[in-house]
């Protein structure tokens, strides 16, 4: 989970909070001491910290706040509020030329994932109907040209390369020319970085910038290096001009600061935030859903537009029908595992949802790898058997067992849990016809992620 580690330390500090009937100014001023720690852990930039923690301060002890009927929750909206309004306040939006092709040229250090995100980035735009060409210009690392290719052979995005003898800057103007032959209105240049900023490194850049004039110039940086990931953007800025930041691997929670520090001292908007390997795993940069999600208040709009992104709507429509008529099946069960796997991580997912704070997401049974085993002991068997479980008799069992490389344990259990699922469906149902506001009780086991 994104920033998880700073997550759960915010939330147990506003739970101490609510915990208490009124504040004072040394209750606030507590809070704020153990905000400025969690925010120094997560390597936000220490001025940054500074006037955040002075900000909300000077807004948290105000009368109106202390006389509210329920000062903690003021608190929060003001710190919610501050945190947006320190990661860039609104959404920014890529901009595309009034004249295709729109060029985009990608920037950073070597090792940032400049070459992945390259890819994200164009697959995310063939998705709004954009013909995207991705372009080799790093000349200089070994198997880069190589590289790209393999991400664009994966995702059937076209790669335009002159190998590794030719200027950077020639690359890039005749890949113009290719695009405009070929109609593809977007170009994404996958330039080369170095382990640290040097004049031959800008110079380049600047080259390149001169002769293809992109519409944005993106520069993508690693959430893993912290503070420096916002040094560099600051000197790229100055010496290139960057348009917007993408920060990478903020899935892997450590120093995942940069991105509450970045914009800040920058002025320039982060527009995507890498949150793992596959090409789906890109996330249009929303600063009020992230100060959301850090403070454990969800993510329904995010999770929402992974859904429409990752399910066919007419399979959906189907799959509620035979919800409500309790004819559900296994074959069923395994289209939703693939339309599932496209979402992203499950623990991702739960922390998106209102009231699933850290703590609870972390210590949820679920074990992601007992999804691939449903999958494999549900290919292992028949149509038949998919459509009727209750026709697996020993030897079935024993068959699918070998065939998925599990136990016949397992195929049980897979089969028991999945009689139990149906079953809490049909109730839901039956519930959901008397009382649409039935609940759902947060401790119960999830189905095929692992007990």
């Amino acid at each position: 989970m994104a920033l998880g580690s700073l997550s759960e330390k915010l939330q147990n500090v506003f739970k101490k909070l609510r915990g208490k009937g009124k504040l004072t100014e040394k209750d606030v001023s507590e809070a704020m001491r153990e905000v400025r720690l969690a925010l120094l852990e997560a390597d936000v930039n220490f001025r940054v910290v500074k006037d955040f923690v002075k900000s909300v301060t000077d807004k948290a002890v105000g009368h109106e706040v202390m006389a509210a009927l329920n000062p903690a929750q003021q608190v929060i909206k003001i710190v919610d509020d501050e945190l947006t309004e320190l990661m860039g306040s609104s959404q920014s939006s890529l901009t595309f030329s009034s004249k295709p092709p729109t060029v985009y040229m990608m920037a950073g250090l070597q090792g940032c994932g400049k070459t992945t995100f390259s890819g994200k980035l164009a697959s995310h735009l063939r998705k709004q109907g954009k013909r995207p060409l991705l372009v080799a210009c790093d000349i200089y690392r070994p198997a880069a040209v190589k590289q790209l290719q393999v991400v664009g052979g994966n995702l059937n995005i076209p790669v335009f390369e002159m190998g590794d003898k030719v200027s950077p800057v020639i690359i890039a103007e005749k890949s113009l020319e290719y695009a405009r032959e070929n109609s593809h209105d977007v170009v994404l240049i996958d330039t080369a970085g170095r382990l640290h900023i040097d004049e031959a490194l800008m110079e380049e850049l600047g080259q390149i910038r001169a002769k293809v004039r992109p519409q944005e110039i993106l520069l993508v940086v690693d959430a893993m290096t912290g503070q420096d990931a916002v040094n560099v953007a600051k000197v790229f800025d100055e010496k290139l001009g960057i348009d917007g930041i993408i920060v990478t691997k903020l899935d892997s929670d450590t120093r995942g600061g940069a991105v509450l520090s970045v914009t800040k001292v920058t002025g320039k908007p982060v527009k995507f935030i890498g949150v793992g390997e596959k090409s789906e795993d890109l996330e249009v940069f929303h600063p009020e859903r992230m100060a959301d999600r850090i403070l454990g208040m969800g993510d329904v709009m995010t999770l929402i537009e992974k859904a429409e992104q990752s399910f066919d709507e007419q399979q959906a429509i189907e799959l509620e029908k035979k919800m409500r008529e309790n004819s559900l099946t296994l074959e069923d069960f395994l289209e939703q595992m693939q339309q599932l796997k496209k979402m992203g991580s499950i623990k991702d997912l739960l922390g998106m949802i209102p009231g699933m704070n850290n703590a609870a997401v972390g210590n949820a049974e679920i074990d992601e790898k007992a999804l691939a085993h449903s999958e494999a002991i549900i290919r292992s068997m028949t149509k038949a058997e998919r459509a009727d479980p209750s026709i697996l008799n020993g030897s079935r069992k024993r068959r699918i067992a070998a065939g998925s490389g599990r136990s016949t344990q397992e195929v049980n259990r897979l089969v028991k849990q999945f009689d139990e699922m149906r079953k809490m469906m049909k109730g839901f149902t039956s519930a959901g016809k008397k009382n649409k506001k039935s609940k759902l009780g947060m401790n119960m086991k999830l189905p095929f992620f692992g007990q």
